[in-house]
């Protein structure tokens, strides 16, 4: 399963690869984080909760503003 997470606040390569590294923690979780567009291009390899996702970016002081499948 694919989904695409909004986030808010990255300005940086050095956010997006910190973004990016929070969500590859996640179990089940292969992220890819586009800094231009703001998102990141989620491979789910299992089940995860658009909770879980939001919480790891917003751990890290970024905000998910929305979730797409």
């Amino acid at each position: 399963m694919e989904k695409t997470a909004i986030i808010k606040g990255m300005s940086c390569s050095h956010c997006a690869a910190r973004v990016e590294k929070a969500l590859n923690k996640i179990d089940g979780v292969e992220a890819k984080v586009d800094l231009e567009n703001r998102s990141a291009k989620l491979v789910l390899t299992k089940e995860v909760s658009d909770k879980t996702i939001k919480e790891a970016v917003e751990a890290i002081d970024y905000e998910v503003t929305d979730i797409l499948d």
